[in-house]
């Protein structure tokens, strides 16, 4: 199992969010290359990083810090970088791809504009990655903001469809919130999609870690990890110990 320790971006600092709330921001570095760093030199083989400021339409200076942070990231050695937020359209998968991104992640566009959601897979195949976000059984898109009026299971099971082979699935209640994991949602949602998923959203401890890790790569590829982290519940080298157990 993966383990992808987590870099949320907003105007180029390293945040955590509770639930996606803008609002619930807690800030733990202004310097993301650095953290990026850092994760490399404890045995990380991926990160996971999200613009929310992109995913916020916030103003061009946030967005430039952002992609800054990103180009950055993308250049440290030993790194895989899966990254996302805002990605509406090409140009941005593309900007992202010469940056050195090995996984672009699309969510709000499956629901909002498949058109564009479909000929991405199309173009850019083992690229991307669905990004899949839900609460209450509901899929949430724009940030986590809106319902999108259709449930987890139909929008997962359209994935093959659409082009994708690879998905992020976040439980919104969870995320940020260290409340531990629901191992069997994640099963279902990988029985429902036809393929592994990376999961998110609530890891607190290693158990979780070793929970998710038990339930066999044919269900969960990888899982992301990121309060649980930068508030030292766990070490990143006890995470992949525990991801290899």
């Amino acid at each position: 199992m993966i383990v992808f320790p987590a870099i949320d971006l907003i105007d180029g600092q390293v945040v955590r969010l509770r639930r996606g709330e803008r609002s619930q921001m807690d800030v733990y570095s202004t310097d993301p290359v650095a953290v990026a760093q850092d994760f490399a030199r404890r045995g990380a083989t991926w990160i996971h990083v999200v613009d929310l400021s992109a995913t916020f339409e916030e103003d061009e200076s946030a967005l430039a810090h952002n992609r800054s942070a990103i180009e950055g990231i993308c250049q440290v050695p030993g790194i895989s970088v899966d990254t996302g937020g805002g990605v509406r359209n090409l140009a941005a998968i593309e900007r992202l791809a010469e940056a050195g991104a090995k996984r672009i992640a699309v969510g709000t566009a499956l629901v909002r504009d498949r058109a564009f959601a479909r000929e991405a897979a199309q173009r850019y195949g083992e690229l991307l990655v669905a990004d899949v976000a839900a609460a209450g059984g509901v899929v949430r898109v724009n940030g986590w903001r809106e319902g999108a009026g259709i449930s987890a299971d139909e929008l997962v099971a359209q994935l093959v469809d659409l082009g994708y082979r690879h998905l992020v699935f976040t439980d919104v209640t969870r995320d940020g919130m260290q409340t531990g994991i629901d191992a069997v949602a994640y099963q279902h949602i990988a029985e429902v999609a036809g393929f592994p998923v990376v999961a998110s959203g609530g890891i607190a401890t290693l158990d979780d870690l070793r929970a998710l890790a038990a339930l066999g790569p044919e269900v969960i590829e990888g899982a992301i990890t990121g309060r649980a982290l930068y508030e030292g519940n766990f070490s990143l080298e006890e995470a992949l110990a525990a991801a290899r157990s």
